[in-house]
């Protein structure tokens, strides 16, 4: 990153691998609350590791408070290790479901050529409502939620990002490594964080 990419404030998308304790994900909220930072989306789930979860969280922020946030996240006993990545380095969704009545749709062959341009599909049609899902980028799933507004839309929600990143060389690797080593072990794993550069390697 350039000097200015690093002043200036821009999407970033947290990847934490974790152990799966309770009260991890209100110690993880609480540090970004404490600095009065809006997170923008937050999803956990399973990781390719038995046992070991993963958190994708996005705020909006510069590269340098980022840095500092990985740091203090990964001071968190259950964290096993943390990466920040912008955009252009991850491969993300987010999820939209959209209910609007039946009657409409059936009537209104241009509401099944947006539905079909913008790749969505039905997941339920009942005879007073029919809904349907979509997956894409903020811009994509948006787009056809303005479109749908014109059309009686009755209820519109959408789901947190997933993200999988470009260059993961080596990651699972690591996390096995987690699984076995010892606690002396985990701290010297947990040193490539003092670097920027380290972060963004795999």
């Amino acid at each position: 990153m350039s000097n200015q990419d690093h002043m200036e404030k821009q999407e970033f998308n947290f990847t934490v691998y974790t152990e799966n304790h309770v009260g991890l994900l209100n110690r993880i909220a609480t540090i970004f609350s404490r600095r009065k930072m809006n997170v923008e989306s937050l999803n956990t789930s399973p990781s390719e590791i038995e046992g070991i979860h993963r958190f994708n969280i996005v705020i909006i922020e510069t590269e340098e408070v980022v840095h500092k946030l990985a740091k203090q996240i990964e001071k968190q006993v259950e964290v096993l290790k943390v990466y920040y990545h912008t955009n252009k380095d991850v491969i993300w969704q987010e999820m939209a479901l959209y209910k609007v009545p039946t009657d409409i749709i059936a009537e209104k062959a241009l509401v099944e050529r947006l539905l079909r341009e913008n790749g969505a599909r039905a997941v339920v049609i009942r005879k007073d409502y029919t809904v349907f899902e979509t997956t894409g980028h903020r811009e994509e799933t948006d787009n056809l939620l303005k479109v749908l507004q014109s059309f009686e839309l009755i209820e519109f929600v959408r789901s947190a990002r997933i993200a999988i990143i470009k260059d993961s060389e080596g990651f699972n690797r690591k996390l096995r490594e987690f699984e076995k080593a010892e606690p002396g072990n985990e701290t010297i794993e947990s040193r490539d964080l003092n670097t920027r550069n380290n972060v963004f390697s795999m």
